[in-house]
Parts: C-alpha cells; structure tokens; sequence
C-alpha cells in the first residue's frame, strides 16, 4: 500500500491560486492525505509558498502539521531553521536532482527513475499511474 503525498495540497490538480495556502493544505490533511510544502524563511519569519514567500505562518502551524507534512525548503535559511530545531521536521531540498534525501532518510526521486521500497516518486502528470510503483509514497497533483 502506497502513501500518497498531496503535492502543495493538490487533490484534483494544479490549483496555482491555493497551493501552500494553509487552509487548502488543511483540507488534503482532513482527508487522510500527507502534504508536499514549499517553506521559505526570511528575517526569522516562516512563509509557505511557491515561486516566492507567500503565506506566512507560525512556527505553532508547521509543528501542527508535521507528522503529515514534507518540507520542500525553498531557501538556505529555512534549512537553517528546520534543521536547528528540536522538533524533527521531514524536509528536503532539491531542484532538479534525480535523487535527494529527505531529513528522515527516504528518497526523493524524479519521475521516471529508479525506486524502491523507501522511495518518494514525484509523479505530477494527470496520467499518473499511482498505485503501480514500488515506491513508500507518490507525490501527486492528481490524487483523487
């Protein structure tokens, strides 16, 4: 049985206007699913956003969330502030790697690469065959 991994909160497809709102992410995570999350940290604030800093939230959120929540860092200082906290945050950074490791050892793997049974494979495609990798979890827009 695959996780599946709503990338920036997306259920049905790219919704750019709400990705990594907090409310749409709330929404993915009310319905059972993990979360892909674009973190950003600048001047000692936390923003959630694509593109650029866009939400901002407090630290009492991203806690909240955590369990649940992969933490795509956007810049150098939100792996600074991940990466000193206490809480044990998942988090990765990547742009176009073929692999990366996550915070808590799986790997993060692009399309149509290797996997295993400790794989994150990003399948974004609205043709995405998820319940055919041997992967840990799916990361996808097209979930439902």
């Amino acid at each position: 049985m695959n996780h599946f991994i709503a990338h920036r909160g997306n259920l049905e497809g790219p919704k750019k206007d709400q990705e990594n709102k907090p409310e749409y992410l709330n929404k993915a995570l009310a319905m059972g699913y993990d979360v892909e999350v674009d973190i950003w940290v600048l001047n000692c604030k936390i923003y959630l956003g694509h593109d650029f800093p866009q939400y901002e939230v407090e630290e009492d959120y991203i806690r909240s969330i955590s369990d649940r929540a992969w933490f795509h860092c956007k810049n150098f200082e939100s792996i600074e502030f991940l990466l000193s906290s206490s809480d044990k945050y998942n988090y990765f950074w990547h742009q176009s790697d073929r692999f990366t490791l996550t915070s808590k050892g799986f790997i993060w793997t692009h399309p149509g690469e290797q996997t295993s049974e400790n794989s994150i494979i990003v399948d974004l495609s609205k043709e995405a065959k998820i319940n055919s990798y041997n992967c840990y979890a799916i990361c996808a827009d097209y979930i439902l």
